[in-house]
């Protein structure tokens, strides 16, 4: 997963739809870039949930996967499987971050994901990040809308089962969803993993990348490659 462009990595947004979208879809990245670059900026948004024990769950769980991070996270009341019908609301949202940050890379939900509040989201992003690298992470669920990701980043054992346990541990109000266990999420990894010769990876979609190739220093996003 390479970006091909000068200079360090600094500054990264993350944006998800709803509290624990960024650390099911992302969270395996998320510590691995925070752990190889020390006060790495990273700004959150999140759509809905706010005021809510949700929020709370969200605060201490990004502050765990973003370890020595600059982390500072927004999440908003917008409602759970309403965005289509609060679009001015999301847009402004996402417009207003971008306003306060220039990040380098954008995590957000893939325009493919059949839930309706992931898929709106994921087709505003481009329109605020126009020239940014955004990666379209996957969320495992019920839907069966997972499809052939087109960037990977590996992720060591080690990182693999932090995620796992970090999402356990963390959000304890989705603990009875079906879905939401490890096998689920190591499985996930592991077949991702297989897909790019690691034994885990976090897969993302991307849907267009502008190469750098003159340029006299080339960054990675790939600090465990």
């Amino acid at each position: 997963m390479i970006r091909l462009g000068p200079g360090p990595l600094e500054r990264i947004a993350a944006v998800g739809a709803h509290c624990d979208d960024i650390a099911i879809g992302a969270g395996g990245t998320l510590l691995t870039l925070c752990r190889a670059r020390p006060g790495l900026r990273v700004d959150a948004l999140v759509l809905s949930g706010g005021g809510s024990a949700r929020e709370q769950e969200e605060q201490a769980a990004l502050a765990a996967f973003c370890p020595g991070a600059d982390l500072r996270l927004t999440v908003l009341k917008l409602p759970d499987g309403r965005l289509p019908a609060h679009w001015e609301e999301a847009k402004a949202a996402v417009e207003e971050l971008r306003g306060r940050t220039d990040p380098q890379l954008v995590l957000a939900p893939r325009t493919a994901d059949a839930h309706q509040d992931h898929r709106g989201l994921a087709r505003l992003v481009p329109t605020a990040f126009r020239d940014h690298l955004v990666l379209g992470y996957e969320i495992v669920k019920w839907d069966a809308d997972l499809g052939r990701p087109t960037a990977y980043q590996p992720l060591s054992p080690e990182t693999a089962e932090e995620k796992v346990r970090l999402l356990q541990e963390h959000y304890p109000s989705q603990r009875h969803r079906p879905w939401y266990d490890r096998e689920a999420f190591l499985g996930l990894a592991r077949i991702r993993g297989i897909e790019c010769h690691a034994r885990y990876a976090e897969a993302f979609d991307v849907t267009k990348a502008t190469l750098d190739f003159g340029a006299p220093h080339l960054g990675t996003l790939d600090p465990e490659g």
